[in-house]
């Protein structure tokens, strides 16, 4: 009898929801970490254990002063889990990076609101609700990553990478020239080169995605014919990563 209540008692009840809200977010965090996403472990941890922690207060943290003055107070629980579903906002935006064309972390960002949501879960003691979300999220951020959804015609992705003169290229030129033959551009990085005995150049390195293999064909022929293009070169065996 006395486990019985031992187990039934609030600061067990507590260290249980945190443990495990740790526990779920963390593994969440392991996935992002393992691809080196902006935020990791600690992060997805941190955030489960403090949602965790603020449904904890809504449920236990007034109950002295409810008893007190039960027949003036009206509290509702839901009230701080519905401010921490609205500011981890904040945090998910801190983790996307807008990079030229490309924009990175948003699934992290969305990741990190599901921690919290998960943790909010576990600290109203929905353990199998919160434990089955975690699964979902991990399974989806491993696996439906690698998959390419489309519609309609297959899509090609390559990697180009052009070397520019940095003092006479325009990079408006290049993109209306993908937009003209209804090439997408997924994501751009550019990287300096300091080649001996010539001007500045610049490299530019191109997603790009296609439904018709001549479109890129066509591409590259007119790129090469670009004054301040120097060199075009594709990757056929290019990955994209998220």
């Amino acid at each position: 009898m006395e486990w019985l209540l031992f187990i039934e008692n609030d600061i067990f009840v507590m260290t249980i929801r945190l443990i495990l809200a740790a526990l779920l977010g963390g593994l969440i965090g392991i996935e992002r970490e393992f691809h080196h996403h902006p935020a990791g472990f600690r992060t997805h941890l941190l955030v489960s254990v403090g949602a965790c922690l603020i449904m904890l207060l809504a449920f236990y943290g007034f109950q002295d002063y409810l008893d007190a003055n039960r027949d003036v107070v009206n509290f509702d629980p839901s009230r701080l889990a519905a401010y921490v579903v609205s500011g981890i906002g904040f945090l998910g935006a801190g983790t996307i990076l807008v990079q030229g064309y490309t924009v990175r972390g948003l699934t992290t960002a969305a990741s990190i609101w599901v921690v919290a949501a998960i943790g909010l879960t576990v600290g109203a003691g929905m353990y199998i609700a919160a434990i089955i979300t975690t699964v979902i999220v991990i399974l989806s951020l491993m696996f439906l990553g690698k998959l390419s959804l489309s519609f309609g015609d297959h899509h090609s992705k390559n990697e180009l990478s052009i070397l520019v003169d940095e003092d006479a290229s325009q990079l408006s030129e290049l993109i209306n020239l993908f937009d003209e033959h209804e090439i997408t551009l997924k994501s751009m990085k550019s990287e300096k080169q300091n080649i001996y005995n010539q001007n500045p150049m610049i490299e530019y390195r191109l997603l790009v995605e296609y439904t018709n293999e001549s479109k890129i064909i066509t591409v590259i022929d007119q790129l090469h014919k670009i004054p301040f293009v120097k060199r075009v070169t594709i990757d056929k065996d290019s990955n994209e990563t998220s």
